[in-house]
């Protein structure tokens, strides 16, 4: 089936989508999450034939790897997103209008949702749940890097689909192939939403190509600035937490920076990111600072380019500033506002940082690690928005859902 075909297909069974109850679509997502438990060694024989393909160096290889814990993850995302209320026919605002017409402002599906999204197969069974919980359809185009992996778990929902009688063309993985994402975002009048979930360069190919409206989500250079009122003990657990808690992901952080004035504890500060052999690229201070107290080997003078890399792996850059203000207009260059982080004592310091930098998600006192749709409640999430038009932050049920108004009158006319 070609990519035209699957778009036709997709267009007519969603329509049908509002058929369906709460209950119909609980059922559905309970089979889904069996089935991913059921079938976790068939799974990980398709997702070993995707890793087989890749260079284990390459940053992508921890967000492809599957194993029985994440797929069981997988399932307990699905489940959590099962057991969420819905987020349809929410009433939004209600009023009578002088001349009497009843106005209701209702929540209600977006339609058809498009995901471009590059070697992480959980983006899989995670859009399915939460576009399907919130009443869309979904076209997915996974990367060539995952299109074994995909395929299973895709044939997996599509199979609980049929069991339930509910049409299994409500979701649609189209080919691997670079045309068939052309394809989709050109896909005007059957596609309602693309979100592109993965590198900058995805993403800005997608903003920049697509004739479908889109929501950017993904690309994460993440920093944490340690005040001069910072407490060392909290700031060593949570850089440390928020650097190498897992380093594939958008909301890991890239670049440290430090008040000059904490400079003399900033090899304590960092010290435990050599069991972790993280590499750090330092300014002359922040080098100076560390040299002799940070393995050789590990320590980098850093370069231009290092300031505002989204590293995805064990590296990290390493600011000195001489002031609140000079750490906002370093952020504020740099930032792709996603995650940004403090860590100070001084509640004024916070509050200036709370208003000024321009994030999604903006912390104090702990770690950007904290940046995900389940850790904020939401069950999963389809990404981090990092835009401010309909939504920011973690997206989830609510964020998938638009809204119609309902008009209720007794014969008025309009002058």
């Amino acid at each position: 089936m070609n990519t035209s075909e699957q778009l036709q297909k997709i267009k007519i069974a969603a329509a049908k989508m509002t058929r369906l109850n709460d209950d119909d679509i609980k059922r559905v997502l309970h089979g889904v999450a069996g089935a991913l438990v059921k079938n976790t060694d068939a799974i990980l024989k398709e997702n070993i034939k995707d890793l087989e393909r890749m260079d284990p160096s390459d940053p992508k290889y921890d967000r492809l790897k599957l194993t029985k814990e994440r797929i069981e993850g997988m399932a307990g995302d699905v489940l959590n997103v099962m057991n969420l209320p819905s987020p349809l026919g929410i009433m939004l605002e209600e009023r009578t209008l002088p001349n009497g017409l009843e106005l209701k402002k209702v929540s209600v599906p977006l339609g058809v949702v498009g995901v471009i999204y590059e070697a992480r197969p959980n983006v899989t069974t995670d859009v399915f749940s939460l576009t399907f919980k919130a009443g869309n359809a979904c076209v997915l185009k996974g990367g060539s890097d995952a299109m074994y992996s995909n395929a299973i778990l895709t044939n997996l929902i599509k199979n609980e689909l049929d069991n339930a009688g509910v049409d299994s063309e409500i979701i649609q993985l189209l080919s691997p192939e670079r045309q068939a994402a052309k394809e989709l975002m050109e896909a005007v009048g059957f596609i309602d939403i693309l979100i592109p979930r993965g590198s900058q360069n995805l993403i800005d190919s997608v903003r920049e190509n697509s004739k479908v409206p889109v929501i950017e989500t993904g690309a994460g250079i993440v920093h944490t600035y340690f005040d001069k009122s910072g407490d060392l003990e909290k700031g060593k657990r949570i850089v440390f937490n928020a650097k190498t808690r897992r380093v594939s992901v958008c909301n890991a952080l890239d670049c440290l920076i430090v008040h000059k004035e904490r400079l003399s504890e900033l090899p304590e500060l960092v010290e435990m990111m050599a069991g972790k052999n993280v590499e750090i690229f330092a300014d002359k201070d922040a080098f100076d600072a560390l040299d002799g107290k940070y393995p050789a080997e590990l320590l980098h003078v850093a370069s231009p380019e290092h300031f505002g890399t989204e590293f995805l792996s064990y590296k990290m850059a390493l600011k000195t500033v001489a002031s609140l203000d000079e750490a906002l207009d370093h952020i504020a260059r740099y930032s792709s506002k996603h995650s940004e982080a403090i860590i100070a004592e001084d509640e004024k310091v916070i509050e200036v940082f709370y208003r000024d930098v321009d994030a999604a998600a903006v912390y104090a006192n702990t770690s950007t690690a904290f940046t995900d749709g389940a850790q904020f409640g939401m069950g999963a999430e389809i990404g981090i928005s990092t835009q401010k038009l309909h939504a920011r932050g973690p997206m989830a049920l609510r964020e998938l859902t638009s809204y119609k108004w309902i008009i209720k009158g007794n014969g008025q006319v309009r002058d």
